[in-house]
């Protein structure tokens, strides 16, 4: 064919061996191959992933969530309702009728154990803290007492409208600061005695100081049961009682100490000292307590319920160098 009509026909002529170079043909070509795609996309719906995304049901936490929400759990436990709607939003609370007859028992719980806690606060101010209201002084001064007894002269508890004046104003008063006090170091040198001689367990001291708590409230109930049988009109409290028999254990501790530090001679002097201190302490600080009315007149009565008194009072006081002896004598070799 003649190269002039391969050029009419549209075609490029070229060298030989290669075909003839069509661009429009090509782009042609281009439109078509992206032409049903593009149908497709623009025609067909997407089909939906088929990756499966956890649903939170009602009472599950968010999957996706990193803590947990304990904000509605923390409303529900306050006791505020939640709306209809389950967002956590608050309801207006219920009227007390309708809390109470909705749950009486814990409504009766909590009603009962406040009137305790109210009773315990009462107690408390009204008792516990008039016996702890002490200071050095006092406590200098209550020491001295409990060791030299022979040089003090008035025994008489001062009152103020009725009302006994505070331990730290009057040095007669009972506290409880000095006898609890006592009582812990009279533990703590339990044990230091013990693991002198090798004879220290937690078994051991345990079994000592329920010893020593359990002999005090022996003699508490004692006293009080005495007291009932010979009807003793008195303004002697239970409280009282236990301030009075715990000084005992002042003396305890000195005897254990210096057993400790000089054997078993230095331990009996010193106890020894200190029972008859106690001794002489519980009877003149008793004897107003128990025979009120005969010491208030000034008048020793000789019925048989002031003796039945008096004997009681002696018998308290006799008692305190024994137990100082019983719950000492084997810490000391």
């Amino acid at each position: 064919m003649p190269i002039g009509c391969g050029a009419a026909g549209g075609g490029v002529a070229t060298e030989a061996g290669r075909a003839p170079f069509k661009p429009w043909l090509g782009r042609r070509r281009r439109r078509l191959r992206m032409h049903p795609a593009g149908l497709a996309a623009a025609g067909t719906p997407r089909q939906p992933s088929k990756r499966r995304i956890p649903v939170s049901q009602p009472g599950m936490a968010d999957p996706h969530q990193l803590f947990d929400d304990t904000s509605s759990a923390q409303s529900r436990a306050y006791g505020a309702p939640q709306g209809p709607s389950g967002l956590g939003y608050l309801t207006a609370p219920a009227s007390p009728p309708a809390a109470f007859l909705s749950d009486p028992v814990s409504n009766m719980a909590m009603a009962y154990g406040s009137s305790l806690a109210a009773q315990g606060k009462e107690l408390v101010d009204k008792n516990l803290k008039y016996y702890f209201a002490v200071d050095t002084l006092y406590v200098g001064k209550k020491l001295g007492l409990l060791f030299f007894p022979y040089l003090h002269q008035d025994w008489e508890v001062q009152y103020q409208q009725d009302t006994p004046v505070a331990p730290r104003f009057d040095v007669n008063a009972p506290d409880l600061y000095i006898p609890a006090m006592a009582f812990i170091t009279y533990i703590l040198v339990a044990g230091l005695a013990l693991g002198t001689q090798d004879r220290f367990s937690p078994d051991l001291l345990g079994l000592q100081a329920s010893s020593a708590l359990a002999w005090l409230t022996l003699e508490v109930l004692a006293i009080l049961f005495s007291l009932y049988l010979v009807t003793v009109n008195t303004d002697l409290t239970t409280i009282d009682l236990v301030a009075f028999l715990g000084y005992k254990y002042v003396g305890m501790i000195g005897g254990v100490l210096m057993g400790l530090l000089c054997g078993k001679i230095g331990y009996y002097l010193v106890l020894g000292w200190c029972c008859i201190s106690i001794f002489v302490f519980m009877i003149r600080t008793l004897r107003l307590k128990i025979l009120a009315e005969a010491a208030a007149e000034g008048v020793p009565v000789r019925g048989a319920r002031n003796q039945l008194r008096m004997y009681l009072t002696m018998a308290v006081a006799a008692a305190q160098p024994l137990l100082m002896y019983w719950l000492t004598f084997h810490l000391v070799r």
